[in-house]
């Protein structure tokens, strides 16, 4: 079994979402793979908190996870098959109590028949002549930064999930005995690694969908599908706007004033050369076409990544820079444009 999310990032049940927030912050500064290079145990530390937090940071995700435990993935299936089972039982099944611990063995009860009793109690036995159910999908969160995005880039996902028990088929027994290998459960928890590619200008909340990666069907039924959902940590200098980046550029006053030419540095890591017009105010905005994000095209299917239709914008806005210190000559030079100015303005009004 998994570890409790709630001791994972050492918190109790009846934490609220603000201790949730606070406990995963610190726990993720401290087992970054970027504060910890090399430390494989790190980085298994660090997926484990990232996986605790997307699902109790979620309230829908962490109501089911408090009521179901570690098969907070199935909840969907099993309360469906729960109101099912009301339609056909009517009233009766209404006075009726069940623990998820009971339907999956888990209470202690010999011969582990957890998926046996899901289907004597929705219905009896002879529901399984409903026919194979799909598996529920799966959710995965995952963090890249802005460079990342600009360029793709490439996840290993580790995850556990159940599959059929290949000794007894799914079944929970052999030869009317006890599955040795499932328990009776007729699945087991098993390690997977899973690669997928984020496509060239992702952004928070773009999905990729590898399909047939998520919970295992049952009765035959296929698998679901596995989502990978993209956040995009903030950047330092670059402001993400749709498919367009903003980015502020220092101009000296002089070149503000006088015009000139400065270097603005692309997320790429190229630094390109534009010209400054005389009397560029503060603020200003120039546009450099085509040096933003990568525009995606279509909707993320089987980890493949889209095609590109292009590139937005990199607005470099102006920030005019004031001299930190002046000589006499430069005060001298300052004092004389100022009285200039004034001569200028008194000349306009009296006209």
């Amino acid at each position: 079994m998994a570890r409790d999310y709630y001791d994972v990032l050492g918190l109790k049940r009846g934490a609220s979402q603000k201790e949730i927030k606070q406990a995963y912050r610190k726990l993720a500064r401290k087992h970054h793979p970027d504060v910890n290079p090399g430390d494989k145990g790190a980085e298994e530390r660090f997926k484990e908190i990232n996986s605790a937090y997307e699902v109790l940071n979620d309230a829908e995700k962490r109501q089911k996870y408090d009521r179901y435990g570690d098969r907070w993935e199935m909840a969907e299936a099993f309360e469906k098959a729960q109101a099912e089972a009301r339609a056909g039982r009517g009233g009766n099944w209404q006075n009726q109590q069940f623990d998820l611990n009971d339907l999956f063995g888990r209470s202690g009860a010999s011969g582990g028949q957890g998926f046996e009793n899901l289907f004597d109690l929705f219905g009896g036995r002879g529901r399984r002549s409903r026919g194979p159910m799909r598996g529920q999908n799966i959710e995965y969160a995952t963090e890249i930064s802005l460079e990342e995005a600009y360029a793709g880039t490439t996840r290993t996902l580790h995850l556990h999930s159940e599959e059929i028990c290949a000794t007894c088929g799914g079944s929970g027994e052999i030869a009317g005995a006890v599955c040795h290998v499932c328990e009776g459960q007729g699945r087991v928890v098993r390690p997977r690694r899973l690669e997928v590619t984020i496509p060239a200008g992702a952004r928070d909340g773009t999905r990729v969908r590898l399909a047939r990666e998520g919970s295992a069907g049952m009765g035959g039924g296929p698998r679901g599908d596995l989502y990978v959902v993209v956040r995009v940590r903030p950047h330092p200098r670059f402001e993400r706007k749709g498919d367009d980046l903003v980015t502020e550029v220092p101009v000296p006053l002089d070149d503000a004033v006088l015009g000139g030419e400065v270097e603005v540095e692309t997320l790429s890591g190229k630094r390109i050369a534009i010209k400054i017009a005389p009397l560029t105010q503060n603020g200003r905005l120039l546009r450099l076409a085509g040096l933003g994000m990568p525009k995606l095209d279509g909707t993320q299917t089987g980890g493949r990544p889209a095609k590109s239709k292009g590139n937005g914008d990199l607005l470099a806005k102006v920030r005019v820079v004031l001299p930190e210190m002046l000589s006499d000559r430069e005060r001298e030079l300052f004092e004389q444009l100022r009285a200039e100015r004034a001569k200028t303005k008194e000349e306009v009004e009296a006209a």
